[in-house]
């Protein structure tokens, strides 16, 4: 019979794929908007900021929470969590990016399609890192998860996501 943290554990392995979709769908949305409607410089801003802001939040829920815990059950994890870790990194640099080009598209006295073009290829290039950080996550951290985990070992705050 599974136990309970193990149930647990298999509904976090989901719960994380489900969360790389929606941000895969929310910056997909964004991306659209841009090349299709001409978002005003306020609206991509606000979209943008939202983005960014959810990315980082669920990068930190994992760094402080989940990947923590995990490496104290799976040590031989240490170095695939420290790669992952450096991917939070690398994406909170391009999301700070983002969030400049947004703030310059909304503020820019010249061509609309000028800044929104700018956050489009930054977009682009954040949506391939994200796809390979996920898939990456997602084989190496789920199948962990999946796994057989001690009983009682993992701490509900794991398994809150803000």
């Amino acid at each position: 019979m599974a136990s309970h943290d193990g149930d647990r554990l298999v509904a976090l392995s989901l719960q994380l794929s489900r969360a790389h979709q929606e941000l895969r769908r929310q910056i997909g949305r964004i991306r659209d908007g841009i090349g299709q409607r001409r978002p005003d410089g306020d609206t991509l801003r606000t979209h943008c900021l939202a983005f960014c802001a959810a990315l980082t939040a669920h990068h930190q829920g994992e760094d402080e929470g989940m990947f923590a815990q995990l490496v104290r059950e799976h040590p031989q994890l240490a170095g695939t969590v420290a790669k992952l870790v450096e991917d939070h990194e690398m994406i909170a640099a391009i999301l700070t990016r983002v969030r400049e080009l947004a703030d310059h598209a909304a503020e820019s006295a010249g061509p609309p399609g000028e800044g929104l073009e700018a956050v489009g290829r930054e977009l682009d290039g954040l949506t391939a890192i994200m796809e390979s950080h996920f898939a990456y996550e997602e084989r190496t951290i789920s199948k962990a998860l999946d796994g057989e985990t001690p009983e009682g070992s993992w701490p509900d705050q794991v398994f809150r996501f803000a």
